[in-house]
């Protein structure tokens, strides 16, 4: 949005005034961001910081006076659109410092005409301290994350933080499961001492991810101050409550806990009580399996298609973010699985109890957003009545479920969230619902939120403000009533103010009358008289504060609201939380409704049997376009079968095979029911896939490095409990080397971590490992072959393939026929001598230059479909038209 406004008048080279010398005092204090300096209906920035926000925002850059001779440049976004602005700021890199104004003007003129109104920063806003909806994606979290090494980087240590959510928690990592972790939370910003992020093991251990990385000095990472932080903030004595934090851990809470306090000017949001994760309570999974299994986001970046979009059944913004924290860090504990499959299954077993809990999910505000923005200081009228909905529809949420009498009947986790609920402060919605007026604005500072009746006084001041004409015209009756003269007028001028105004003759007449000694002389004009009481003077200056007063007293109250909802907001986060974690569980019932998904049998054994597998995904995308089923297929990692290797040509969908095996694998461990006849499914510790192709030119690393590197990773840190995927492992480099790599990973991988694995390949030679390796098993991807077309099956059968009919599917992909009669006739010449030998033959036959070009024979059946026009034809004609498609299929096959 261009600023439209005048460009303000420059002035001669003169001293700094007053307003700039403010403005670069408060400047000084915030170097690295964008100061947004509060003027009016307006927040401006100047010198650099407007040029910088100018080219951002492409708003138009103007000056306003000189500093040192030069113009200052300015430019400037409307107080009510900064949302919109401070989005763009933030997703391009920038950091915004809000100054506002702390007291009002007419305070400011009683030091001097010339005195400036007091300004200070209120709030620094970073990527990974956002609260505003507008800023942020209601269905993800944002997280704020805090890494701390001990000095010999021993202990390292990741706390992460949503101040929009209050999610507050520290883990334990190292350097080979740094990257895997930073994936999993995909932080918006990432805070770490100039030491660590000087250290080239760290910018390796970022693995090219993509955030905001913000420095902080050494001395913010001391473990003693942040301890005490800690413990000030929280309000214990000793943090042995929240679990056993190492030093590296309170180091790395405190450092971030500090920061949180520093970028919100003091006015921290409402944080939940540290949490410490063990690292073997959660499925790892690293960075680049993430991408290769597009758990949360495909690998253009999308949400559509992803994992997470195809299983998304949640109704609340809580749910969604909740269901994105269980997808992407899976369980990976047998009896927390199974707790969670409880209720599912509860509520997949109870569907009237399900659809009534999700239709009154449906209405449930984000009261975890809400109650950030409450205690963070940030909130609006429309906050304290998501407060007041979320509650309500908790109470709602909680009859509901607790109709059910028979509390064995229900799982034992569905009876802690019931608990949580039960505990929730629900006289605060009460005060709540008598409070707040039916329509409501975006900010407190607008007024009229307040209901009418709450507040006498309010009342009184509102009748003043917006019936004044009617409060005037009532006591202009009672005085004509009590002085006899029906003409009185009661009038109002910029000079007197009110005044009562009659005629010449009719004033001895009013001084006469029984009241005419609370009348007072004001002016006398050519034909009437002006007079006041003091019952009048009073009512002025009762109309000419009444608006600022109602706005103080609503305002007044808002506060007292926003402490009530404070003082309660460790009950109402349980709330939130619990409600979020029904809307999961009720939403992942749903699901395996609809989609009939079964639920998998989770324990601490080595099994991995799916049995009628299929990809949760592609399933989904061939039911949206009304396509044939998907085909399902089989699984078994059994010892004996541990490791799969699995042949066959592309496009016959080994990959598709792969990834929904490691896709079953996830959403059993996250708590949901799977896409299969059946599954049993050992507790993985590990999830790696290599799947696919890609380069990271960024950092100068070929196609062939990065596979390389993927496969060294799941090589050096897989264990028995792991599930790996690899596909196509040495395809990208000469075929020896290729195959020889392939060759000894499946030997390693057999032998070494004896993981469950499914390995796919083009390499057949790899099939002879089968007489070595004796957990090896083969299976192949099934193919027919019809005139020298290949039909893909799409099934998985014991067995290896013989070819790989790469030339047919080049053929299907369209290839000019010139290549493919070409490459033919290269193959048979490689596979009839075979080795080097067979290069210096194929040289001989003749090239492009000297071959006849190769013409497509005419085909009338496909020519006669590609002339069909399905949605014009009678029903008469496509009868016709069957019986003439059969004699040429006839005869098409008769000449073959």
């Amino acid at each position: 949005m261009d600023d439209l406004r005048p460009a303000p008048e420059t002035s001669d080279d003169s001293p700094i005034t007053p307003m700039m010398a403010q403005y670069l005092s408060i400047k000084q204090g915030q170097p690295d961001c964008l100061l947004l300096y509060r003027m009016g209906d307006f927040y401006e920035l100047f010198f650099e910081d407007a040029e910088k926000a100018s080219a951002t925002l492409g708003i138009a850059l103007t000056k306003r006076g000189k500093h040192q001779g030069r113009d200052i440049p300015m430019c400037g976004v409307p107080i009510h659109a900064i949302d919109q602005y401070l989005q763009k700021l933030i997703r391009h890199g920038h950091r915004a410092a809000i100054a506002e104004q702390t007291e009002d003007p007419t305070e400011a003129k009683k030091r001097g005409n010339k005195s400036v109104v007091a300004r200070q920063v209120v709030r620094v806003i970073t990527p990974g301290t956002l609260m505003e909806d507008a800023l942020l994606d209601s269905s993800s979290s944002n997280f704020l994350v805090c890494f701390v090494a001990n000095a010999s980087a021993s202990e390292m240590a990741l706390a992460y933080a949503d101040i929009s959510t209050g999610e507050f928690a520290v883990m334990m990592t190292d350097h080979s499961r740094l990257p895997a972790d930073l994936a999993r939370l995909s932080p918006s910003e990432l805070l770490a001492s100039d030491q660590v992020l000087s250290s080239p093991q760290f910018a390796q251990s970022l693995g090219g991810q993509a955030f905001a990385i913000s420095p902080l000095p050494q001395s913010r990472f001391d473990s003693q101050g942040a301890e005490h932080r800690l413990k000030n903030h929280f309000g214990v004595e000793s943090l042995d409550g929240f679990g056993s934090f190492r030093r590296v851990d309170v180091a790395a809470l405190g450092a971030l806990l500090e920061y949180i306090s520093i970028t919100q000017v003091g006015q921290i949001p409402h944080l939940r009580e540290p949490r410490l994760e063990r690292p073997e309570a959660g499925l790892l999974i690293d960075a680049a399996t993430r991408s290769n299994l597009e758990l949360s986001k495909t690998q253009r970046g999308e949400r559509r298609g992803s994992l997470l979009d195809c299983i998304a059944e949640t109704v609340t913004a809580s749910g969604s973010r909740l269901l994105g924290e269980h997808l992407t860090m899976p369980l990976a504990s047998s009896l927390a699985i199974n707790a969670r499959l409880d209720v599912v299954e509860h509520f997949l077993g109870a569907e009237l109890l399900r659809d009534d809990v999700r239709s009154l999910l449906k209405s449930c505000p984000d009261l975890e957003r809400a109650l950030a923005r409450v205690t963070g200081g940030r909130a609006g009228p429309r906050d304290l009545a998501a407060i007041r909905d979320g509650l309500q529809t908790a109470r709602k949420v909680m009859e509901c479920l607790v109709r059910q009498h028979d509390l064995s009947l229900r799982p034992q986790l569905l009876n802690q969230l019931v608990g949580s609920i039960s505990n929730a402060p629900f006289e605060i919605a009460q005060q709540l619902a008598q409070a707040l007026a039916p329509e409501l604005p975006y900010l407190a500072r607008d007024g009229g939120f307040i209901a009418a009746g709450h507040v006498l006084a309010l009342d009184e001041n509102r009748k003043l403000r917006d019936e004044t004409r009617q409060v005037i015209a009532n006591l202009q009756a009672q005085y004509a009533e009590t002085t006899g003269i029906k003409s009185l007028k009661i009038k109002h001028n910029n000079i007197l103010g009110y005044f009562v105004e009659v005629t010449a003759q009719q004033a001895d007449l009013l001084k006469a009358s029984m009241v005419g000694h609370e009348f007072f002389h004001r002016q006398t004009n050519a034909n009437a008289m002006r007079f006041s009481t003091s019952v009048l003077a009073e009512l002025e200056q009762k109309i000419a504060l009444a608006a600022s007063r109602a706005l103080a007293l609503e305002l007044e109250l808002f506060k007292m609201l926003c402490d009530d909802v404070t003082t309660a907001k460790g009950a109402i986060s349980h709330v939130a939380r619990a409600l979020a974690e029904i809307d999961v569980h009720a939403g992942l019932a749903h699901l395996a409704g609809n989609r009939k998904y079964v639920r998998p049998r989770i324990d601490d054994t080595l099994a991995f049997e799916i049995k009628g597998g299929r990809h949760p995904v592609v399933e989904q995308a061939l039911a949206q376009q009304g396509l044939p089923g998907f085909s399902a297929n089989d699984c078994d990692l059994a010892d004996a079968t541990r490791l799969w290797l699995v042949t066959g040509p592309n496009m016959a969908g080994k990959s598709t095979y792969l990834r929904q095996n490691a896709l079953i694998a996830v959403m059993a461990q996250m708590g949901s029911f799977v896409p299969a006849m059946s599954a049993h499914i050992g507790v993985i510790d590990r999830l790696y896939s290599r799947v696919g192709a890609a380069d990271d030119l960024a950092r100068g690393r070929s196609t062939f490095m990065v596979e390389m590197i993927e496969t060294a990773t799941i090589l050096n840190q897989a264990t028995s409990r792991s599930l790996v995927i690899l596909d196509e492992i040495g395809r990208g480099t000469a075929t020896y080397d290729g195959l020889s790599i392939a060759w000894a990973t499946l030997e390693y991988l057999h032998d070494r971590p004896r993981a469950r694995a499914l390995f796919a390949t083009h390499y057949h030679e790899l099939t002879a490992l089968s007489k070595t390796l004796k957990s090896l098993h083969c299976a192949t991807m099934q193919v027919k072959e019809w005139k020298g077309d290949i039909v893909f099956m799409h099934q998985v059968v014991a067995g290896t393939a013989t070819r790989s009919y790469g030339i047919q599917v080049a053929k299907l992909a369209g290839l000019p026929a010139d290549v493919i009669s070409r490459a033919g006739e290269i193959l048979k010449g490689l596979e009839k001598n075979g080795g080097p030998k067979a290069i210096s033959l194929l040289t001989d036959l003749p090239l492009f230059s000297d071959r006849k070009t190769v013409e497509r024979k005419p085909d009338p059946l496909r020519e006669k479909i590609d002339q069909l026009m399905p949605d014009s034809i009678s029903p008469r004609a496509a009868l016709e038209l069957l019986y003439e498609l059969k004699v040429l299929a006839r005869k098409d096959i008769d000449e073959s």
